[in-house]
């Protein structure tokens, strides 16, 4: 699925599941936390922290799949192409970052 539909299937599910789209505002609140339980599987699972019982069933995939349901829901409630701007930000990017990762000494 492209993100132009991703986005349409999630405004679908919003009109007929959600009675209407938290706020801008709450739904930023709702990605940070979201992006946290991110961050604490990652932590914890590929990083130094040891990992609790009560996290070792996080699946990562869930909530990475939760990030991007509220980040689809702020580009539909503000009028975002993301589609567009993925693309967009490719291209930039392409263009911008051609040589430069092949170039840093860093990652060699």
């Amino acid at each position: 699925m492209d993100i132009q539909n991703a986005q349409k299937e999630v405004d679908n599910w919003i009109k007929t599941h959600g009675v209407r789209y938290f706020n801008e505002l709450t739904n930023m609140a709702q990605l940070t936390e979201e992006v946290g339980e991110v961050a604490r599987i990652i932590a914890r699972r590929y990083g130094e922290q040891s990992e609790k019982e009560s996290d070792k069933d996080k699946d990562l995939g869930e909530e990475l799949a939760d990030v991007m349901f509220v980040v689809l829901c702020l580009a539909n409630q503000t009028g975002v192409d993301l589609q567009a701007a993925f693309n967009e930000r490719m291209y930039k990017k392409g263009k911008r970052d051609h040589d430069r990762h092949h170039n840093n000494e860093k990652l060699k």
